[in-house]
């Protein structure tokens, strides 16, 4: 007999634990440098109208499938059509790759948070201190262990017990201190002047080359940021009650996740203004949270630099670790409905199949630092691009041409007007069937070219 699937207790369950999943390190590091480099204010614009037409429309899409299906992204496409089922086994490739390397940076802001708990704030503003970190090959191994653990503890307890709970106190508890730290971080000295540069749109210079690459960044972000094309939705949406309204809901997690990634440039571009003379550093990307804002944090004082630091990279772990768990609970997920294993044997394979995967990206900096796949710098790049720069646009471009002229717009419509009057449903079968494909293709073609270095954007 089928066990029956477990799911989320009700609304505000799905709602945190989604939104839990879309806001990640995404939204803490690369929103902020993504909205600085590309125009600020304009940037912000853009994003804004980017997630209310084609993320709102691709995030539906992916809950009601889950939602119609019942199943996990592997067996989800192809119960719709059975041609279609590679684009399954396509996107569950996502979460496989994403969540090692993933794990890996998730230990760097855990060793992170140790420093702050420690004291250690002079210590880890120097030029050399996360570069020395991630190269020894104990403790990057070390962190990345304790944070995969975490991950794995709460997939453990399920559905219900582990991610919904775990989602209900973490989330909030994210909102208070982004707003917290956005507040401190605007009223030090200096930091006006990085708060215009965030939000005031500067036109000076401005040509239509510019807003075409303020565009793709801002979509390549969206994507990012949203787990869109990970075959998360997807599985969330399968513990999805069938009374939920999935367009509310998706405006929620939109909320959620725009919101944070908005107080999050609030948080770091103020800051990085007021102590460092700020427009050089903005752009740093990565480096920018474990190089840039220690510095930041050194100047704040010995005892407010570790009070500030310790809460920053607590909220920052908190956002990692609900994408993680997202993440594997999409790959035990999977590993249930195609094997048809337990939840603890399945989240223990998985677990070990992670640390295998996870150990090439956390030694590349180390003693496989010499390994450059496809010349990039590192593997843990390499990682990043195949899965978030190839394979999820392609997933996502499938899934547009599959709902768009195979399966119809009507037929997932149908599902999500179950839970109520899905008002948005022209705007939804305009965007998946015209809109999305364009676009998608677009961020395809230009990340992989960037990538090469052939046009870089």
């Amino acid at each position: 007999m089928e066990k029956k699937r477990s799911s989320f207790t009700g609304k505000i369950g799905f709602v945190l634990a989604a939104a839990g999943s879309a806001v990640g390190l995404g939204n803490i590091w690369r929103f902020p440098y993504l909205a600085a480099q590309y125009g600020g204010g304009i940037f912000l614009l853009v994003y804004l109208i980017l997630a209310v037409t084609f993320g709102f429309a691709l995030m539906c899409a992916e809950i009601a499938i889950g939602r119609k299906t019942g199943q996990s992204a592997i067996n989800a496409y192809g119960q719709l059509n059975k041609k279609f089922s590679f684009i399954g086994w396509l996107g569950a490739l996502v979460p496989v790759i994403i969540l090692p390397y993933y794990s890996v940076i998730g230990g760097w802001v855990t060793k992170y948070l140790t420093v702050y708990i420690k004291g250690e704030v002079a210590a880890a503003a120097g030029d050399a201190y996360f570069g020395g970190f991630v190269s020894n090959v104990g403790p990057s191994i070390g962190y990345f262990l304790i944070f995969l653990g975490a991950t794995a503890l709460v997939v453990l307890l399920g559905v219900e017990k582990g991610i919904e709970k775990v989602s209900k106190i973490m989330m909030p508890i994210l909102v208070v201190l982004t707003i917290f730290i956005a507040v401190y971080s605007m009223t030090l000295p200096g930091a006006m002047e990085g708060v215009k540069y965030y939000l005031i749109p500067n036109f000076d210079g401005f040509t239509v080359g510019k807003l075409g690459k303020t565009l793709l960044a801002a979509m390549g972000q969206l994507f990012y940021s949203m787990s869109l094309a990970m075959g998360i939705m997807i599985t969330y949406g399968s513990y999805m009650k069938k009374d939920v309204s999935i367009e509310k809901s998706v405006r929620q997690i939109e909320l959620f996740d725009t919101g944070i990634a908005f107080l999050a440039g609030l948080m770091v571009v103020p800051a990085v203004f007021a102590f460092s003379g700020g427009e050089a550093d903005v752009g740093k990307g990565p480096s920018l949270m474990f190089v840039s804002l220690p510095k930041v944090f050194e100047f704040m004082g010995p005892v407010a630099g570790r009070i500030v630091g310790l809460l920053f990279f607590l909220l920052v772990l908190f956002a990692a670790l609900t994408s993680s768990i997202s993440l594997m609970e999409t790959v035990v997920s999977i590993v249930r409905d195609k094997l048809g294993w337990g939840r603890k044997v399945a989240c223990l394979v998985v677990f070990a199949g992670c640390i295998a995967l996870g150990l090439p990206s956390a030694l590349g900096f180390g003693v496989l630092s010499h390994i450059k796949p496809l010349g990039l710098d590192d593997i843990l790049t390499f990682f990043d691009f195949i899965s978030n720069s190839v394979i999820m646009p392609i997933v996502a471009l499938l899934t547009c041409i599959f709902i768009g002229y195979v399966f119809k717009p009507k037929a997932l419509i149908e599902e999500i007007e179950i839970g109520g009057q899905f008002k948005a449903k022209t705007l939804f079968t305009v965007v998946i069937k015209y809109i999305a494909p364009v676009f998608i293709t677009l961020i395809l073609v230009s990340s992989v070219l960037d990538a090469f270095g052939i046009m870089k954007i």
